[in-house]
């Protein structure tokens, strides 16, 4: 059958769960620094469940939103701990990589910001530099129009390291990215840029599965991980949001996942895992789903 990577589920959000401490505009940025060994705990989980990637908890570590947050001057110890947790937990399982997540320069599902694409270049290129000598990949994760995209990759793509970058599409439309753009405005980007692999990513999994086909036409890797929201409410749009503004769909159990991500594997998909709401039962049931069907995670 088919060599298929399985990623693991949400970082940040099981962090957030687990410390059941109070959420802030930093998410799990704020967990990592008040309980640093739940880090490697949940990286380990999803190794066991069957991931094959540990994508290190380095999303929001953007200079400039720790710059509002005050923490610009704990940079190099969130993403020490961040990466030493990450490749921790890869090295007592015995196998597996590990991801260098990078999030939206300026936020989460934020088209509108329009973030410049030679200041977020700089921005990518100076936290990826720092992650090279402790990841295997460097991922782009959440990417909501042509724009952003242009800045990130500009950024990264010339460092030596494999790149893949995952797209976020309209919930009720998964053919177009949250800026409304139609998804197959990436494709002239991805055929100049050539990543490693393309995705779609933090988006719900039914949107998802209308969005593949545009992904196949690129000829490279591609593949899904979803988020469990019910959607994301108009609280999380504004200006340092906090998780508690979104809430997690009851409907998504691990069986229900793990036919979403079933289904994109029929599509073509390669590579797939989970976003936020999506934890280590989903992954286990993803990983026995795919050995049922004689396919071989990688």
């Amino acid at each position: 059958m088919t060599d298929i990577t399985l990623l693991d589920g949400s970082i940040g959000q099981e962090l957030v769960k687990r410390s059941t401490d109070a959420a802030t505009p930093l998410w799990s940025t704020q967990v990592m620094i008040d309980h640093p060994d739940l880090v490697r705990a949940v990286h380990a989980d999803y190794f066991a469940a069957g991931a094959t990637v540990a994508t290190a908890n380095t999303y929001a570590i953007h200079r400039n939103r720790l710059a509002r947050a005050d923490l610009l001057d704990q940079m190099e110890t969130l993403l020490s701990t961040a990466l030493s947790q990450a490749g921790d937990a890869r090295d007592a399982h015995g196998s597996g990589r590990v991801g260098g997540a990078m999030g939206p320069y300026l936020a989460t599902y934020r088209p509108d910001l329009a973030p410049d694409p030679d200041e977020a270049a700089a921005a990518f290129r100076g936290i990826a530099t720092q992650m090279l000598p402790h990841v295997d990949l460097l991922m782009l994760e959440t990417v909501s129009s042509v724009q952003e995209a242009s800045g990130a990759l500009r950024g990264v793509m010339d460092l030596g390291k494999p790149v893949w970058i995952g797209f976020t599409v309209d919930d009720e439309n998964g053919t177009q990215l949250r800026s409304g753009e139609p998804l197959t405005d990436i494709l002239p980007l991805l055929a100049e840029y050539r990543p490693a692999a393309v995705l779609l990513n933090c988006s719900t999994p039914e949107a998802i599965r209308a969005g593949l086909p545009t992904l196949a036409e690129t000829g490279l890797p591609f593949g899904a991980y979803a988020n469990g929201f019910e959607r994301i409410t108009e609280g999380f749009l504004q200006d340092a949001p906090t998780i508690d503004a979104l809430t997690a769909r009851r409907d998504l159990t691990p069986e229900a996942y793990a036919d979403h991500a079933m289904g994109w594997v029929d599509a073509g998909a390669t590579i797939v895992g989970g976003c936020c709401e999506v934890g280590p039962a989903h992954i286990a049931q993803i990983a026995r789903r795919l050995g049922d069907a004689g396919h071989t995670i990688v």
